[in-house]
């Protein structure tokens, strides 16, 4: 059975790693629940998280129940009872548009815990300035919904608004931070320089636990930011928090031929477990389970050896490794091997943990992976399981 396995150690590395960047620069870092959910893993983590931020009320209740700390909240929009249960227990309340601010502005001004200062409230903001380099996950693009250009806030009330978001990078370094936050800076200075801004949100897409990321950097303008403008600064990295910590175990369930490919069909979809290998598109680096091997994933159980796959064409076997779904482009990839693969090889789909379970499906009712997480004394425990209930459950 296919299978996600978390190492919750290496959680705690980068845990340690995020909690010194905390430490050093005044930050106060939070777990980005969109990248990585996992309730165990979070665990792991609490020690050195600030709390979550969360995309909606589902998120935050989970971030409530599982993590605590705070809870930083920001949708696109809000309904109204989500918005009056989050008004219990969020402690910031970030949104996106100004007719947004202006519908829920009387009800969260009424509510105690605004007015005793427990909630802050604040907007994000489109700085309008891309660094990223693709299209689906850059919130500047022409037409972007996400965040409040510099003219939509010309005459507008903002009393009741402490803080202010944005959110723009992806998979990046402090550099691009650094120049985003000087388009913002030009912009929205003089805003985040008056007295009733408290806080500000430096969003996520931070690749702080990347071996080659400039930390120093990073440190240096958070300290900036927070003498020049004496606010209290937030980080949301998600996959920071989990990146080079899990892999997708998989099955080979078939091997053949057909109009010039060899193809191996697997135990796993890119489109219903692995989606960003198709939306990014991201290719995930490949291990074969193989006696002899010298690669190692990120997660490597203990009296394992593991070949790593290369591109098409650069070893002895080429295959395409693809899906059991009815989807034609359900495909993880073109890879080769140094051996034929044969039916029930075991194939690992490295760095797996971040936005892959927060976003499977149960398309085409192909059986889910379990999910498992690897103990610091290589014990590994199967914490969750999927049965043909959970795919006719969710279909009414």
């Amino acid at each position: 059975m296919a299978q996600y396995l978390i190492s919750l150690p290496a959680l705690e590395r980068n845990a340690r790693l995020l909690h010194e960047v905390a430490c050093a620069s005044g930050a106060r870092l939070l777990v980005a629940l969109k990248a990585f959910s996992c309730t165990t893993g979070l665990k792991a983590v609490q020690p050195y998280a600030a709390g979550c931020c969360a995309s909606g009320l589902y998120e935050a209740r989970l971030a409530a129940r599982h993590l605590g700390g705070h809870v930083a909240v920001y949708s696109p929009a809000y309904r109204e009872a989500e918005l009056a249960e989050l008004l219990e227990f969020a402690h910031h309340i970030d949104f996106n548009s100004v007719p947004q601010w202006q519908r829920w502005r009387s009800t969260c001004l009424a509510h105690p815990r605004v007015q005793s200062g427990e909630l802050q409230l604040g907007l994000r903001i489109n700085p309008c300035f891309s660094t990223g380099h693709t299209a689906i996950y850059d919130p500047c693009v022409p037409g972007s919904r996400l965040g409040i250009p510099a003219d939509q806030l010309q005459g507008v009330e903002l009393t009741g608004i402490s803080g202010l978001h944005f959110h723009t990078l992806c998979e990046q370094g402090a550099q691009e931070l650094i120049d985003t936050f000087r388009a913002f800076e030009k912009q929205f200075g003089s805003l985040l320089a008056s007295p009733q801004i408290r806080y500000l949100n430096l969003g996520g897409g931070h690749w702080i636990t990347k071996p080659d990321y400039d930390r120093a950097a990073l440190i240096s303008l958070v300290r900036e930011i927070r003498e020049m403008y004496h606010v209290e600064v937030f980080l949301e990295p998600g996959e920071a928090w989990a990146i080079h910590t899990g892999v997708l175990r998989a099955r080979v369930l078939d091997v053949f031929e057909s109009l010039g490919y060899r193809h191996a069909i697997l135990d796993v979809s890119a489109s219903a477990h692995m989606p960003d290998v198709l939306e990014m598109p991201y290719r995930p680096d490949v291990f074969a389970l193989s006696p002899g091997g010298t690669g190692t994933p990120a997660l490597a159980l203990p009296g394992e050896q593991y070949s790593a796959a290369g591109k098409a064409g650069e070893k002895a076997y080429t295959y395409r490794l693809g899906a059991p779904t009815c989807l034609a482009g359900d495909v993880i990839g073109d890879y080769s091997f140094d051996h034929p693969l044969q039916v029930d090889d075991t194939i690992i789909l490295d760095d797996m943990s971040h936005y892959t379970m927060v976003k499977t499906t149960h398309f085409n009712g192909v059986p889910h992976p379990d999910i498992a997480v690897l103990h610091a004394d290589g014990h590994v425990q199967v914490v969750r399981t999927f049965s043909y209930a959970d795919f006719e459950s969710r279909l009414g």
